[in-house]
């Protein structure tokens, strides 16, 4: 193992910084879906956490994914949220407590993180890191070191994605 900061890690990372109530997150699903399908796990998918302030419930939303990260269920979770944004619209925090309960996950223990938030330090961090490198909407990706805006458009974004994965998955053969 090298403690160099240029070493790259075992596969190529995907950063998806995303927002649980934000409609173009929900559309890039189909994308995701896509290159999980295409690259397996030759391409790490890392969710990142950028709540937007014109979402009142996002910032929950993001602790309810880092609690269902915690139950191994993270992207069922942040996939069965997006897929019903109204719903979460309308409802709030007992809505993401229902979702995990569907999902067979312990329903309690959300209800508790959401009390005690305790992964709000998480969430901050990756808000914080978003600000940082430049992230100002969802979805937004990052891979090596290359920031794709897809809040504007998505079109495009996963083709330069696959372009930059098969690169680096080339240059881990060589």
């Amino acid at each position: 193992m090298s403690d160099s900061p240029s070493a790259r890690p075992a596969v190529p990372v995907l950063d998806v910084w995303c927002e649980l109530q934000c409609p173009d997150c929900r559309s890039a699903l189909a994308d995701l879906h896509a290159l999980g399908a295409r690259y397996g796990d030759r391409l790490e998918l890392r969710l990142r956490h950028f709540p937007l302030e014109k979402h009142k419930h996002a910032f929950a939303a993001a602790q309810a994914a880092e609690e269902a990260a915690e139950q191994g269920q993270a992207w069922p979770y942040v996939e069965a949220v997006l897929g019903r944004v109204q719903e979460l619209d309308r409802e709030g925090e007992p809505f993401l407590v229902e979702v995990a309960r569907e999902l067979g996950l312990d329903a309690e223990e959300f209800d508790t993180a959401l009390i005690d938030g305790r992964h709000i330090l998480i969430v901050d961090a990756d808000q914080a890191e978003g600000k940082a490198i430049g992230v100002t909407g969802t979805p937004t990706y990052v891979i090596d070191g290359e920031r794709l805006d897809g809040g504007k458009s998505q079109e495009g974004l996963r083709e330069r994605i696959e372009e930059i994965a098969d690169r680096l998955l080339a240059e881990q053969k060589a």
